[in-house]
């Protein structure tokens, strides 16, 4: 304890840098989480689609969506969300699930539909890929 104590009164600027850096990713996470919607794990997703009948909105191309998807979601791809908010308006009721690639456009998505009025958004985090890489099935139907 009294090495870290002493290196921390040595290096004041380092352990300044240390502090600042440490403060903007934990307010830049806030600030994501509060305008996009929490990043739901996949099997927290799984939870909330088998518990409160959450929608789950594809983001990817049409191409990728075909190539494999989660079964019973609906592709909106993020080129043509905002033509599709309509047809996400039926489900307002539900928790919308936000799934891409890895994680970063259902992000931007959240943000663009919490914008919109849509209260429940719920980026996927990690996106299909976490989704595969915890074992979870996908589906080309």
């Amino acid at each position: 304890m009294l090495q870290i104590s002493e290196f921390l009164s040595n290096h004041v600027v380092l352990t300044a840098a240390l502090v600042l850096v440490s403060l903007a990713i934990i307010v830049n996470e806030l600030l994501i989480i509060r305008r996009g919607g929490l990043r739901i794990a996949p099997a927290d997703a799984v939870r909330m689609i088998n518990d409160k009948g959450a929608v789950v909105v594809d983001l990817r191309s049409v191409a990728d969506f075909k190539r494999g998807h989660i079964l019973d979601s609906i592709n909106v791809p993020m080129m043509k969300l905002d033509e599709k908010q309509s047809e996400l308006r039926k489900h307002q009721g539900k928790p919308l699930l936000l799934c891409c690639a890895l994680g970063s456009v259902a992000t931007q998505a959240g943000i663009k539909l919490r914008g919109a009025g849509f209260e429940e958004v719920y980026p996927l985090a990690g996106g299909i890929n976490a989704w595969q890489n915890a074992g979870l099935p996908i589906t080309t139907k």
